[in-house]
């Protein structure tokens, strides 16, 4: 058993992240180093998930002992995983204001590092830009997405997003802009990441969650939570260009590496959407565990991953059959994705 004790800056109690091991642990360690993962977050089991798509099986796990991260992020060489540490409540709701984002290095299972962001700001979703060779966290409650430093783990800036609850962020493949899904605003909220400052607001609905931009960068996605319907956003204008029908509010998407097909995960029915985006309309459905949350598009187009909070599961869908091709096991509350390697 391995301690590492964390210090908290903001009520100077140490928190105690214990990482166990066990021998099957051990020998997939030493012997999968070199990846690639799959990385699954998963809100009730507080812990992270290593999976090796290859096997199509969890081979390792790291604890995050009584704390909770919903997002993780990996470093494009495959080797560190970042897991923001959000609290015990959700968007919007009372509970504990995380304050820091775990580092884990992925060929160890360890922690390594603790990134500190001074006070209670829910740090929720990680995305790392790899053009620009650094780290965005959305902060919910300083109404922001703050820049870390990927070698230093040190802050080095904020962009606000002049609205409540951001609650996830995507980028544009150059780096340049970023859009927020603000959960209660129901907004969308358009960053200069480089000139760190918003650009543009955009009304969508009363509540919204998630948020995705297409592989050519000229549309963004977001889920309507109150009616069976998908944002659709013109980048060109950062304005509301129509609304795309589904059989039951969405929530995760995700577009296809030919940009020809957006994926949308539909909780409530147990499905994941598979929309047509030259013709904007939804052409099938594929069934999945249930309550689908996230999903991933493997780097080489082939496979979608797709995570299954209420089965501990991930559905891999092979995207040229169009049908689940392998259940994965996970933890309780399986929820964000990352891809760790090539």
């Amino acid at each position: 058993m391995n301690k590492l004790w964390l210090p908290c800056l903001s009520c100077g109690v140490c928190l105690a992240i214990v990482l166990v091991f066990s021998p099957t642990q051990s020998r997939a360690q030493s012997s999968h180093n070199a990846g690639p993962y799959l990385l699954v977050a998963n809100q009730g089991g507080r812990d992270l998930s290593i999976i090796d798509p290859s096997r199509a099986k969890q081979i390792a796990v790291v604890p995050e002992e009584d704390v909770t991260g919903h997002e993780v992020a990996a470093s494009p060489d495959g080797r560190t995983a970042y897991v923001p540490i959000y609290g015990n409540s959700g968007v919007g709701l009372p509970g504990t204001d995380g304050d820091h984002m775990l580092v884990i290095d992925l060929a160890s299972r360890k922690i390594i590092g603790n990134v500190n962001f001074g006070h209670g700001v829910r740090p929720h979703c990680v995305v790392y830009d790899g053009t620009n060779n650094l780290i965005y966290v959305t902060t919910e409650l300083d109404n922001a997405v703050t820049i870390v430093n990927p070698h230093t783990l040190k802050v080095v800036g904020k962009i606000p997003t002049s609205q409540p609850e951001s609650h996830m962020l995507a980028i544009t493949q150059d780096g340049r802009h970023g859009y927020t899904a603000n959960v209660g605003p129901g907004t969308v909220s358009v960053l200069d990441m480089r000139a760190r400052k918003t650009i543009a607001v955009i009304p969508i609905s009363t509540t919204i969650q998630r948020i995705s931009v297409s592989r050519d960068d000229r549309s963004v996605f977001t889920s309507d939570q109150t009616r069976p319907r998908l944002a659709v956003i013109d980048t060109a204008t950062n304005k509301l260009k129509t609304w795309l029908p589904l059989p039951a509010p969405g929530y995760g998407t995700a577009s296809t590496k030919d940009g020809r097909w957006l994926l949308v995960a539909i909780p409530s029915m147990n499905k994941v959407a598979v929309v047509d985006l030259g013709a904007l309309k939804v052409v099938r459905t594929i069934d999945t565990p249930r309550s689908p949350q996230e999903i991933l598009v493997r780097p080489d187009g082939l496979v979608a991953y797709v995570s299954c909070n209420h089965d501990k599961q991930v559905a891999a869908i092979d995207l040229t059959q169009w049908k689940v091709q392998a259940l994965i096991d996970a933890g309780a509350g399986a929820d964000g994705l990352a891809w760790a390697g090539e």
